[in-house]
């Protein structure tokens, strides 16, 4: 059986691996866009703790303890 359909520029040959390419650098580019954007607006509003010496060493209930502050 012979192969005459073959095209280099097809969706099966270049075209389509700069096709698959570009997509997956778009998206990896636009998670990290949204990652820089979440990251930043955590950044803006730490914890704080509301009664420091409450805490215990390795105590569940540590986490009651964190507040977000204004």
């Amino acid at each position: 059986m012979e192969n005459t359909n073959r095209s280099v520029f097809g969706l099966h040959g270049i075209a389509g691996m700069l096709i698959a390419v570009v997509l997956l650098l778009s998206i990896v580019g636009a998670l990290t866009f949204l990652g820089l954007k979440a990251q930043q607006a955590v950044a803006d509003k730490p914890y704080k703790i509301t009664d420091p010496q409450a805490l215990k060493m390795r105590d569940t209930a540590n986490a009651k303890q964190k507040a977000l502050a204004n």
